[in-house]
């Protein structure tokens, strides 16, 4: 936390509120949240990658009172603090941004200091992915539970593990990295696409790992509705050949589900968290989906194959419920705790 004020920011101290940031190579998720976890408001601005961190800085901080003006005309309160969620590496006791894979312009920069001065309230920074654990843990998913791990299933596989209420951020803010936990230990295993880690689980179960894994099946001659798009392949495309019972996709899918369950189980037995939660946009459709319930009911039975039995029968596994909104929510909901921690 950086930049503690006596004064919150505008309206009255009715309440207390707290913007919420989730950086993204592509897009920044922007919300405005209530004590009780209730979005006021959200926008989603461009990142524009290349112009680096500071012109970001300067457009979050542009953006955020613009979200203050519309929740005012609804409530009053008194923006207390803000969370900057981004992707890794990062050092979150400094407040720096090292290099993130996915976002080569932004390199070694103080971007919690350097919005704290802009807005003149407490930010307090994590990772993207302990942002949206932590969104599904304090109003989504994991209300009920103390303890929960979440995967987050996209280009990449995030993660974001809390224990007893405290999220994992780990000596060298890397914790809860679960997409670069090693599942196939072969010397021929898979690379990861983004960080050429052999046999990590973002090598098998990222929306990357399903295309890559899907071309070399049509490579290697398998029949399937997904031939004529080899080239321009994702991950949708995948689930909608799977929708029609298209076998080469279906397995593929079914594929990914192993490797997950394999990854689940050691977490489970090393965390033991009573939930596991599975967000992202690679859900293949979710919850009530064909191809969503299977793939789920897939991880769930290599989990339950696998796993020791004081854990296999009541640790819950399912979809996460917040969706695209989990990471700027839980970025809010870090900022209302680190708040309450800083200040008690």
């Amino acid at each position: 936390m950086s930049g503690v004020t006596d004064e919150g920011g505008q309206g009255t101290a009715e309440q207390r509120w707290f913007y919420g940031v989730d950086v993204g190579g592509t897009n920044i998720k922007l919300g405005l949240v209530d004590d009780g976890g209730r979005v006021l408001a959200r926008r989603t601005i461009p990142t524009h990658e290349p112009k680096g961190p500071a012109d970001a800085m300067a457009r979050i901080a542009g953006a955020l009172p613009e979200m203050l003006a519309e929740a005012e005309g609804q409530s009053s309160g008194r923006v207390a603090a803000v969370g900057l969620a981004t992707p890794g590496t990062m050092d979150i006791p400094s407040g720096r941004v090292l290099e993130p894979p996915n976002m080569p312009h932004w390199r070694h920069y103080d971007v919690r200091d350097d919005l704290a001065r802009r807005v003149g309230v407490p930010v307090a920074f994590l990772n993207d992915g302990n942002a949206a654990a932590y969104g599904e843990y304090w109003i989504g998913r994991g209300r009920d539970f103390r303890s929960m791990i979440m995967l987050t299933l996209g280009t990449g596989v995030g993660g974001g593990i809390i224990v007893d209420g405290r999220l994992i951020h780990g000596s060298h803010s890397f914790g809860s990295e679960c997409g670069h936990m090693v599942v196939d230990s072969r010397e021929d295993a898979r690379l990861c696409v983004w960080g050429g880690g052999r046999g990590e689980l973002e090598a098998f179960a990222s929306a990357s790992a399903v295309v890559a894994r899907t071309r070399d099946r049509l490579q290697a001659g398998e029949a399937s509705s997904l031939q004529q798009k080899a080239e321009q392949l994702t991950a949708k495309d995948v689930y909608l050949a799977a929708r029609e019972d298209d076998r080469l996709a279906l397995a593929v899918i079914d594929e990914t589900a192993r490797y997950l369950g394999i990854a689940i189980t050691t977490l489970v037995h090393l965390i033991d968290p009573g939930l596991v939660v599975l967000g992202g946009a690679m859900d293949f459709g979710g919850k009530g989906d064909a191809v969503g319930d299977r793939f789920l009911t897939g991880i769930c039975e290599e989990f339950h194959n696998r796993a020791f039995h004081v854990v296999r029968d009541t640790t819950v596994i399912d979809f996460a419920t917040l969706g695209s909104d989990a990471g700027f929510i839980g970025a809010a909901g870090y900022a209302r705790a680190t708040l309450d921690a800083t200040t008690s």
